[in-house]
């Protein structure tokens, strides 16, 4: 890699690194090198889960779109976290990433992982649990 390059990398780095932006997908993806060297195919879904942005019910919250953050499983607001983590109506499909991820890690495993090692894992997560505007009443 060329000194030029090299430089302009150390600099998108510190400037990554030290933005108040993009903490989710920071939580995913810390290293600007890991995402350079991460050969995927960036959809919209995929967006949705490393941005936080999206229409999950706490971020449409956030916006005053709507008026209850809480997941359709009523156990917390419906955020990145919770889908991948906590969210009871995705258990079978975390139950296979967690079989996945605990060949070689102990679970829960941190986004960064997740994000650099299992995105497959997740994308085929969050095309299950269709992520929508849910209605107060569901």
């Amino acid at each position: 890699m060329s000194e030029q390059k090299e430089q302009s990398f150390k600099w998108w780095q510190r400037e990554w690194t030290e933005t108040t932006k993009g903490a989710i997908t920071k939580a995913f993806l810390p290293k600007i090198e890991d995402r350079l060297k991460f050969r995927i195919n960036i959809t919209s879904k995929l967006t949705v889960i490393v941005t936080g942005h999206g229409n999950k019910k706490a971020y449409l919250h956030k916006y005053k779109i709507i008026d209850d953050p809480t997941c359709p499983c009523r156990k917390g607001p419906q955020t990145v976290q919770h889908i991948i983590f906590d969210c009871p109506l995705l258990e079978k499909k975390r139950e296979k990433l967690k079989a996945v991820v605990t060949r070689t890690e102990n679970w829960p495993v941190s986004c960064n992982k997740l994000g650099v090692q299992y995105s497959e894992k997740i994308r085929r997560i969050r095309r299950q649990y269709k992520l929508e505007r849910r209605t107060e009443e569901q």
